[in-house]
């Protein structure tokens, strides 16, 4: 078993992972952080694809894969935080003028979990952003203790996590999740 973690520049394996299971639905593909709530809202069906192929093209790509054996098994957000939402977010706190890239939604096909995906996903999203010269990298996972996260709301990573990756907490959030408070975490890089 072999995990490599790549920048996400084929769109079809971003598809396979955080697209819609029918085309013509107007949900995820990971997007309301990374485009304004306006143009998040306007894109419907098709455009929606169309809009993820563009930000495949682009440099920074918008985030990493994992691949399992060739395979795409996972999923990670990855940008720098000035060309995001959070950039504006009033409920996540901009600690300092830090030009940090931002790491906000995992997705790990079913099928995969439980192998070391998510460890293979932050540890690539990490390297990745310090080869690109950021000077940290920040998440807002959930701060759920020893409790059982919904799967579904699992997507931003939990305070655990981060932390085992070598991430810190920097400071509250005013946003919760699943009845969870959300923490900002951060590592330097370089």
């Amino acid at each position: 078993m072999s995990i490599v973690v790549r920048p996400a520049t084929a769109f079809e394996d971003v598809a396979t992972l955080v697209g819609p299971k029918k085309p013509t639905s107007n949900v995820c593909f990971c997007l309301s952080y990374r485009i304004g709530s306006k143009e998040n809202t306007s894109l419907r069906g098709p455009a929606r694809a169309d809009r993820v192929r563009e930000l495949c093209e682009h440099d920074p790509p918008p985030g990493v894969i994992a691949y399992l054996d060739g395979e795409p098994a996972g999923w990670a957000a990855l940008h720098p935080r000035a060309e995001t939402s959070f950039a504006r977010n009033r409920l996540i706190p901009h600690v300092d003028d830090l030009e940090v890239w931002s790491l906000w939604c995992f997705r790990v096909r079913p099928g995969y979990r439980k192998q070391g995906i998510m460890h293979a996903l932050i540890e690539g999203a990490v390297a990745y952003a310090s080869e690109r010269g950021a000077p940290a990298i920040e998440g807002y996972p959930v701060d759920n203790g020893d409790a059982r996260v919904n799967l579904t709301m699992a997507y931003v990573g939990t305070r655990r996590l981060f932390e085992e990756a070598g991430f810190a907490k920097v400071a509250d959030t005013g946003s919760v999740l699943d009845g969870f408070p959300r923490v900002l975490m951060r590592r330097a890089l370089g």
